[in-house]
């Protein structure tokens, strides 16, 4: 997501005020332990899976160090990177795109001194899509949750997205345990993220999600639970619950 640029056919979708919170966090972003310590541990569950599915619909060999060498690939919502750099590792050329200036500066720091070659821009998906950019992966993880306009959004994602190409999103259902967990539990009493981070009516469903996807013309692949498992401290997969975290995969053809 990112700047007030609007594409041809629609409004922005940014939400100024979502911008404004995480513009004044930004400054944790590669903490493991700070605010951003839920998506440091969802990390290694959102990687294998757009890993695996991308290294099948290009297939691309199991064994490769370097299995997405030559795909492009745009991190719409990068925030400081996390998902990013683990993209450049993996060999694909990237762009990332966030409407918070302050976490894409966070960002281009911390890949300049990793020693990677990313293109970290402020813009939106809109504004890149009315561009005529076009992108093998299109990643929007933890994002649609936030922005103003999700149809909008999802046709910038499919804009964006080359044929052949793929669309991965990851977000929140909008449901009680939802509430419970992801708003009282990590921002009341857990106090992993700060009060507000989350608006629950903007959480969409999976049903909600799919019939935007379609509309947008592009082809559910799939989509799976990711649930935490708070003995071993890690995310799992889970084909039946998508109660509260889920992610999903679609094509273009």
């Amino acid at each position: 997501m990112a700047t007030s640029a609007t594409a041809a056919h629609g409004q922005s979708t940014v939400d100024d005020r979502e911008i404004s919170q995480f513009d004044s966090i930004s400054h944790d972003w590669w903490d493991p332990d700070g605010m951003f310590k839920p998506l440091h541990r969802m990390n290694p569950l959102r990687i294998g899976y757009v890993r695996d599915r991308v290294a099948a619909r290009f297939e691309r060999p199991d064994d490769s160090v370097v299995p997405f060498d030559g795909l492009s690939i745009v991190d719409v919502g990068c925030g400081g990177g996390l998902l990013s750099e683990p993209m450049s590792r993996l060999g694909a050329r990237v762009t990332g795109i966030d409407a918070a200036s302050e976490g894409v500066a966070v960002a281009k720091a911390h890949a300049e001194a990793g020693g990677l070659a990313i293109d970290y821009r402020v813009e939106t998906a809109e504004g890149l899509a009315a561009s005529g950019a076009k992108f093998d992966v299109v990643l929007a993880l933890e994002i649609i949750e936030h922005v103003a306009d999700v149809d909008e959004f999802l046709g910038a994602l499919a804009d964006l997205t080359a044929s052949g190409g793929m669309v991965f999103l990851s977000t929140l259902n909008r449901t009680r345990r939802s509430f419970a967990t992801a708003i009282i539990g990590a921002e009341y009493v857990l106090r992993w993220l700060p009060r507000g981070t989350h608006d629950w009516r903007k959480f969409v469903k999976p049903s909600e999600l799919a019939a935007g996807l379609r509309k947008a013309g592009l082809t559910v692949e799939d989509i799976s639970g990711m649930v935490y498992d708070p003995i071993r401290g890690r995310w799992k997969l889970s084909r039946r619950d998508l109660v509260i975290n889920y992610i999903a995969a679609a094509s273009k053809d």
